[in-house]
């Protein structure tokens, strides 16, 4: 699959907004910690990733009722679903200059109910994107640091109307940020998360 850049300009994918917040206290620490004693950029995006995947839990798994949108909260709650999580990591990888996507995926719940839209980043290297899902490995997936091949939590399933969305967003997508925002809690954000993008 071919990703597409929803912006042509780069420098969009290094910016920093509400959401996407790199120049915030908690952020800079954040990154600046995981900076210390990397050998280049490549060993800080794996860090970074590995930090996101596996020292934020993702809600659902741990039955986390808090809604994080913004990357500064997801690194101070701890706690993000997908969406919050690739937001996190988006900032991370922003704060040392690594160009950084937010995509989409379109999977079926697990117990089959419908689709809901499933949150990603991809980080620009050696002049291409190579995507990575920092929402965390749990029995059944194992998601990986990867520029070498995708190693995602879940590889869509077209006969079960499963889709990779191939644009390249440089801030969340309004439907996403919109269920985000409005949710009082996970539970109703269940009810709302987009089905389709």
């Amino acid at each position: 699959m071919e990703l597409i850049q929803n912006t042509a300009d780069l420098s969009a994918y290094l910016a920093a907004d509400e959401v996407i917040d790199h120049h915030h206290p908690v952020v800079r620490e954040t990154a600046a910690q995981l900076a210390e004693g990397v050998a280049d950029s490549y060993a800080y995006a794996r860090a970074a990733y590995e930090f996101v995947r596996d020292s934020v839990p993702h809600s659902a798994d741990a039955d986390d009722p808090r809604v994080t949108w913004r990357a500064s909260d997801v690194l101070e709650q701890r706690t993000g679903i997908c969406y919050a999580k690739a937001h996190a990591l988006a900032a991370l990888l922003r704060a040392e200059d690594i160009p950084t996507a937010l995509c989409y995926q379109r999977l079926m719940h697990d117990d089959g109910s419908g689709h809901a839209a499933h949150g990603l980043v991809a980080i620009r290297f050696h002049g291409a994107w190579h995507r990575q899902d920092p929402r965390g490995n749990k029995p059944g997936v194992d998601a990986q640091f990867s520029l070498d091949g995708e190693r995602l939590a879940w590889i869509p399933d077209p006969a079960s109307n499963e889709v990779d969305y191939p644009a390249l967003y440089a801030e969340p997508h309004p439907a996403v940020l919109s269920a985000l925002t409005a949710a009082p809690d996970r539970s109703a954000l269940w009810k709302t998360l987009p089905s389709t993008l």
